[in-house]
């Protein structure tokens, strides 16, 4: 595999004067004794000679000088510079990677036409795991980490070349060129970063031998399966199988199988509970059709949409009332009701795993059937997922206060649930909202941290490289709608504040990535300052994440009537968000939008969707088919939309 440097450094003759290089590799403990190579960059040919081994190194014309540094030298050390032969031709490689048995050797080209040669030495990597490394090259500096451990540096006696020319060259991956210096072990990534050192955007990691920074996405879905016996043979998958027609259930059982559905040109692949899409026809919208007018007990709040292995897909409806809260199973007509579950002015549910166990969690406002004896507190509840009975069952209570919304994630391979309490009786607003963590051996959740909120109404929790973000919208002071939603960074087994962000009666933050760009939108319900008129049209902002100033920064404004949810998704290579507009100071009754990217334009509105009294919008996929459904807080009835693509 190679291509010219100018498809990767685009309109640039020059190798970056700073830059990084991220790979993730496995290299088994069997290979042979020789030199491969993970990546080279090569002057255009001039007559290459072939026929030349790896092997035959003392013996090939060509000098480099170099420098190495050992495992066990302290930080910042080095040898002694020294002259050996080397089968790299002058003028031939100008930048390259390579391994052998237990050193890891970088090739530079630098002044006068010499190549450079840094030897790590103590680097056992063929030990047939998998590890990433990090060299970082500065003017003055190279610098090497693996798996995050202290890092190796070399010195050099004079600063590399800040021009050295590029112009024809190209990339190889794997080899030198041709067939020399071939590698025979996996890569899971291999990034150049051109400009920058990338160490904070690798290290910390959770897990320091896969450490993320652009991995396929293809890769990063699939689970890496360790082949068994004596074998160094590994493999993403141990069986490959294609079935062609149409769509059949995704279970453990067909874990791995391949899936082709001629009718939308898709390729799909089972990773034991839903169908990732591999490859697929590229889809456009077109137009928006009702699909289903689902009539519900009450007014509801939230909608819940989740897969459930074995059985399907499934919406749970928070209902405002007192009478209780229901799940829908999915079917060709559309959701039908499949179990009442007891709640009390419930606002929230929220679905997640632990292993192969399945719950939900609902957020209860109401507190109870007897107010009289529960006045400022209220109790959620956790349901569990009975195999047996095929019914949610329930789990676990937890006190909370007028709670709006939970979360659930999992950092280090713990799972955790965020609860955002909105107020305490009445009037009081700045309380604590609560991180709960699961606890393996009593098998229930307990208390973790607790985090000041002010009116919080939702947490959204994301993760960027090897750092896990939890966002709160908080709405209400007491006084004003106008307080600071605070955007925190896991630190050393906690939640530490990273960023505040001015907002106006935050009621729903989303997260969503478009390419590399991370972006995080926040829904403003209305301004109000004291016993002044508040007002509902106001602008919701869409955030960008500036890598280099490490903080979020204004993308673009949105004007929205009292906004309450925000929902991303894509369709073939569009991306789309559409807004649950809920009042616009008379009304309730009013569009809420669906917003297309349109790159450097932003968003920009491009379909009017009528509701009442909108308070969610959820997007979920069926059989190759697109839909969206809505909630009503002011009329009984959720409305399921079909996105007709062409």
């Amino acid at each position: 595999m190679s291509f010219p440097s100018s498809q990767l450094l685009v309109n640039c003759d020059l190798l970056p004067k700073q830059f990084s290089i991220v790979v993730t590799l496995k290299f088994s403990s069997t290979a042979p004794k020789r030199n491969e190579y993970i990546f080279s960059l090569t002057e255009p040919k001039k007559g290459e000679k072939t026929g030349v081994g790896e092997e035959e190194e003392d013996n090939n014309k060509g000098d480099i000088l170099e420098r190495g540094v050992s495992g066990k030298e302290q930080h910042g050390n080095r040898e002694e510079e020294r002259r050996v032969k080397s089968n790299e031709e002058p003028g031939r490689v100008i930048l390259g990677l390579r391994f052998s048995k237990n050193r890891l050797h970088f090739l530079l080209k630098g002044h006068r036409g010499v190549v450079d040669h840094w030897v790590f030495r103590g680097t056992r990597l063929d030990d047939n795991q998998w590890h990433t490394l990090l060299l970082v090259v500065g003017s003055h500096h190279v610098r090497l980490t693996v798996d995050c451990n202290s890092p190796l540096e070399i010195v050099p006696s004079g600063p590399f070349p800040p021009d050295l020319n590029i112009q024809g060259a190209r990339f190889h991956i794997g080899s030198r060129g041709r067939w020399k210096g071939l590698y025979s072990g996996l890569l899971r990534q291999l990034v150049l970063v051109p400009g920058l050192d990338a160490t904070h955007y690798i290290c910390p990691s959770s897990d320091p031998q896969l450490a993320v920074l652009s991995v396929p996405p293809l890769l990063s879905d699939l689970s890496v399966i360790e082949s068994d016996g004596d074998s160094h043979v590994t493999s993403y998958v141990t069986e490959e199988r294609v079935s062609v027609g149409t769509e059949r259930p995704c279970s453990k059982t067909l874990q791995g199988q391949m899936w082709f559905n001629p009718l939308s040109k898709g390729l799909y692949l089972c990773d034991g509970t839903v169908w990732i899409t591999v490859l697929e026809d590229h889809k456009r919208l077109d137009y928006v059709s009702e699909h289903q007018v689902l009539p519900t007990s009450s007014e509801t709040h939230d909608i819940e949409v989740f897969q459930l292995p074995g059985l399907g897909m499934m919406a749970a409806m928070a209902h405002r009332s007192a009478s209780g809260s229901a799940v829908y199973l999915w079917s060709n007509a559309g959701f039908q009701l499949y179990q009442n579950i007891s709640t009390y002015e419930a606002l929230a549910w929220r679905h997640f795993s632990i292993g192969k166990k399945v719950y939900l969690v609902v957020s209860n406002s109401g507190g109870g059937p007897d107010k009289r004896k529960q006045t400022e507190n209220d109790f959620s509840v956790i349901y569990k997922w009975s195999k047996r009975r095929k019914l949610f069952v329930r789990f676990q209570t937890v006190q909370t206060h007028c709670a709006r919304d939970w979360e659930a994630f999992q950092i280090n391979k713990q799972t955790y649930l965020a609860v955002a309490n909105h107020r305490q009786g009445d009037t009081n607003h700045t309380i604590d909202s609560v991180i709960y963590r699961w606890n393996r051996l009593t098998k229930s959740f307990e208390v973790h941290q607790m985090l000041r909120t002010s009116g919080a109404y939702d947490w959204e929790f994301f993760t960027v490289g090897p750092y896990h973000f939890l966002v709160v919208a908080n709405a209400f002071d007491g006084v004003t709608t106008s307080v600071d939603s605070v955007i925190y960074v896991w630190v050393n087994g906690s939640f530490q504040v990273f960023q505040t962000i001015k907002t106006f009666c935050a009621t729903d933050w989303e997260m969503f990535q478009i390419g590399s760009r991370v972006f995080l939108v926040v829904a403003n319900g209305h301004r109000l300052q004291g016993n002044g008129p508040s007002q509902y049209a106001i602008n919701s902002t869409i955030y960008e994440l500036d890598l280099i100033g490490q903080l979020f920064v204004r993308f673009q404004d949105i004007v929205t009537y009292s906004a309450v949810d925000w929902e991303f998704f894509s369709l073939g290579e569009e991306y789309f968000l559409v807004v649950a507009n809920s009042f616009n100071g008379e009304s309730y009754s009013l569009n809420s939008v669906l917003y297309r990217w349109q790159g450097y334009e932003g968003f920009v509105p491009v379909h009017w969707l009528p509701t009442i009294g909108c308070s969610d919008w959820e997007f979920f996929s069926s059989k190759g088919e697109s839909y969206l459904i809505y909630s009503s807080a002011k009329s009984p009835l959720a409305k399921i939309f079909k996105l007709k693509t062409y």
